[in-house]
């Protein structure tokens, strides 16, 4: 198997090294060239376009940040699809609406390319240590065929059923997170109006029954929003965002978790 990666952050550029180290002829393609410096002791091929990319790879994998970044990177004139041959596969590991994911599937259908969404979750040290959760929506043979290749950087890898399905299991991800950053952010702030102390009141919750993954967070900073907005409050925005979108779309009342996540939100100051 025949790897592009595209979007080599800080958890794609774990994500592309773990895929090379595994033995994958692989070849990259960034926009700018220092992201590409960190694999000159690799044995990874760079290309000159995506296209290029595409053509030297069976499956491309896009850890992009958004929707217009995909949806460039992809369509582009000298874009993913440009280079694709018949029988290749298109991971989309952005976080990104799940019409995106469906209409660039019904696109590359018509070359005969599979597309598969599979957003992760983890961030830059989880993937260096193989360790991040894939969330895949796709045709099944797409998906087992891709699988290998996304085991060399996570554990465990979830199919979810269609295109699509991926990207909204990650948006209720998302959003059930933001919902429990402003519960545990407004419980600390609680505690220490009553008298005793976040650091205390954080190790303590940590070993009982309202523990959290958002608790953690919020303890290894200053126990407050204001560390996590400034790192992650754009893209919790945008996640709960699509995911107000989606119920909307289908005519469904997303119920408290929703109105939570936005008064996280608004506790970070931004408000959707």
């Amino acid at each position: 198997m025949r790897v592009g990666f595209i979007g080599l952050g800080s958890q794609g550029g774990p994500m592309a090294r773990r895929i090379v180290a595994a033995g994958y002829p692989t070849t990259l393609w960034a926009r700018r060239p220092a992201s590409l410096e960190p694999f000159a002791d690799t044995a990874a091929s760079t290309a000159d376009s995506p296209a290029d990319l595409a053509a030297a790879s069976d499956l491309v994998c896009v850890c992009v940040v958004g929707d217009a970044d995909v949806r460039e990177v992809v369509l582009g004139e000298r874009g993913v699809l440009a280079g694709l041959a018949p029988g290749s596969i298109l991971a989309i590991h952005a976080t990104v609406h799940p019409a995106t994911c469906r209409e660039l599937a019904d696109i590359a259908a018509a070359q005969q390319v599979s597309v598969i969404d599979a957003p992760v979750s983890g961030g830059g040290p989880a993937a260096e240590a193989g360790t991040l959760l894939v969330m895949v929506g796709g045709a099944i043979e797409a998906v087992e065929r891709a699988r290998p290749v996304f085991a060399t950087y996570a554990d465990p890898v979830v199919h979810l059923g269609e295109v699509g399905a991926g990207q909204t299991t990650k948006l209720l991800n998302n959003l059930l997170f933001t919902a429990n950053l402003a519960t545990s952010a407004s419980t600390l702030a609680l505690g220490s109006d009553l008298g005793i102390s976040p650091d205390r009141l954080g190790e303590v919750i940590s070993h009982g029954t309202a523990n959290s993954f958002a608790l953690g967070r919020l303890v290894a900073g200053d126990g407050t929003l204001t560390r996590l907005a400034a790192h992650a409050g754009d893209l919790l925005r945008k996640d709960v965002g699509l995911v107000a979108d989606l119920a909307t779309s289908a005519g469904i009342t997303p119920g408290v978790v929703l109105g939570t996540a936005d008064a996280t939100l608004g506790m970070m100051g931004r408000s959707r």
